[in-house]
Parts: C-alpha cells; structure tokens; sequence
C-alpha cells in the first residue's frame, strides 16, 4: 500500500531558507506549501491545514511566537506539530519557544536533513 504524502508548511521571510527547504522536504517526498512571514502561514495553514509546520521565529507581521498562539487557540490547527526555527539560540528563546507549544526548536544555522529527521519523527 502507497503511504498519502505528507504536507509540510514552511513559513519564513529569507527566500534562501523556504527554497532550502523546499528542496530538502520534496526529496523526502513531502508535499511543500510555503509562507513568507507569519500572517501568510496562519492563512495557509487555517485554509488547508498540512500534516507539520516548521516556523521561522523572527519574522514581519507576526512572529513565529504569536503564530504558535494563533495556531493553538485554533481548533482546526491546534494539534498540528510545530517546529521553531531561529537564530535566537539562547537556552531562554528555546525555552519560549516550547513554552509557547512548538514540538521542537532548531538553531540556525542548521543540517536540513536533521530538520527532515525531526520532522519525520513528530509525525505518526
């Protein structure tokens, strides 16, 4: 029996990153949907929800923290898993991050494939 392909909604305002990452998901045969800051992602992410969201953290409009909120105080998008991505690597914005409901926090700059790994292993 063929596995559904997975939807990953990717959400970041550096251009570089989201292709990155389109990249990397697509070889590991996800579907890749993409938002470019946070008001976009919610958007996305309320429109059609995907399977996982890795979020950029530091964006315009509304930050990865304030769209974790948006996402959890959503019942459409509240349990889907999210991964905070960001530069803020102090042991305190990590803490935030999961503090705020994020399934998992990576530091840039960051092994793509070991964002992939994380993902796969969220997902049921």
């Amino acid at each position: 029996m063929v596995e559904p392909r997975r939807t990953v909604l990717v959400i970041d305002d550096d251009p570089v990153i989201l292709r990155l990452l389109e990249v990397n998901f697509e070889m590991e045969g996800f579907d890749v949907r993409m938002a470019g800051d946070g008001v976009e992602g919610l958007d996305a992410a309320r429109a059609e929800p995907p399977d996982v969201i890795v979020s950029d953290v530091m964006m315009p409009r509304m930050s990865g923290l304030e769209l974790l909120a948006g996402l959890k105080a959503d019942d459409l998008t509240a349990a889907i898993p999210v991964i905070l991505l960001s530069a803020k690597a102090q042991a305190s914005d990590v803490r935030a991050g999961l503090d705020a409901g994020a399934d998992d926090y990576v530091t840039k700059p960051f092994e793509p494939l070991d964002l992939v790994d994380r993902v796969l292993k969220l997902l049921p």
